[in-house]
């Protein structure tokens, strides 16, 4: 059994307007909804569940956002000067840049119009081609620990691991990846932005809970049709039903 990373789900106090712009960022992603309060984002031409994408829903919260999230997504460029022009669309667009304590860095850090962070990469390597999202980064302590969990809860392959970072990307060598970067921000609360994971088609959902238990998740009780659970770190995620 295994599950593997479909989609990152943002929380949004105005799921459709927020949905729309990253609709926009993502070179005119298509918009659906599955329920009120409920926007889905797919890139064109491919069915969900697909390796070559992360998928993106934005669900409706009245919370307000108070800390930089411990989620983020990092937009894909060819150059700088692609990088330079993408800044320039995502700013038209109603994106703002940030200062997140990054220093002088080769990337641009933006955050969406509802404060959410991004970061626009200066580089792609065109023999791992990504799509629009490079990678998806998860704020953490131990990327050791993060990159060995997520390593056995999911098919994907660990590339690489450091003191400071780790790295995996999906078994079918194809689409984002998601790093796990060392800082030294303590987590605070629910995290606005979060993993889904899902199992393949005809998995039992739960042996495949009991299975990340197992691994180090802790099931966290709520009213919901899916299961959520905590990762080592208290990193929240979603467990789909099996597709």
């Amino acid at each position: 059994m295994a599950t593997r990373l479909v989609q990152i789900n943002m929380k949004a106090r105005d799921e459709a307007a927020l949905g729309a712009f990253w609709a926009e960022v993502l070179g005119g992603w298509d918009i659906s909804s599955e329920g009120p309060g409920v926007i889905n984002l797919e890139p064109k031409g491919l069915t969900y569940p697909d390796p070559a994408a992360i998928f993106i829903d934005l669900v409706v919260s009245e919370e307000p956002k108070t800390v930089k999230n411990r989620v983020h997504v990092d937009l894909a460029t060819t150059s700088k000067a692609h990088q330079a022009e993408l800044v320039a669309r995502l700013t038209e667009l109603g994106a703002t840049p940030v200062d997140v304590g990054q220093g002088d860095v080769s990337w641009q850090v933006m955050a969406d119009p509802e404060g959410n962070e991004f970061c626009v990469l200066d580089w792609h390597d065109p023999d791992q081609d990504t799509g629009q999202i490079a990678s998806v980064v998860v704020d953490c302590a131990d990327p050791l620990a993060m990159a060995r969990f997520y390593g056995e809860a999911t098919d994907w392959t660990v590339l690489k691991v450091t003191d400071q970072n780790a790295v995996l990307r999906s078994a079918k060598g194809v689409g984002p990846y998601l790093q796990f970067l060392r800082t030294p921000d303590v987590k605070t609360g629910w995290n606005r932005v979060h993993l889904d994971l899902r199992p393949y088609p005809g998995d039992d959902l739960a042996a495949e809970t009991a299975r990340l238990v197992a691994l180090g998740a802790t099931v966290i009780d709520l009213d919901v049709p899916w299961t959520v659970l905590a990762d080592p770190e208290g990193n929240e995620f979603c467990l789909l039903s099996p597709r």
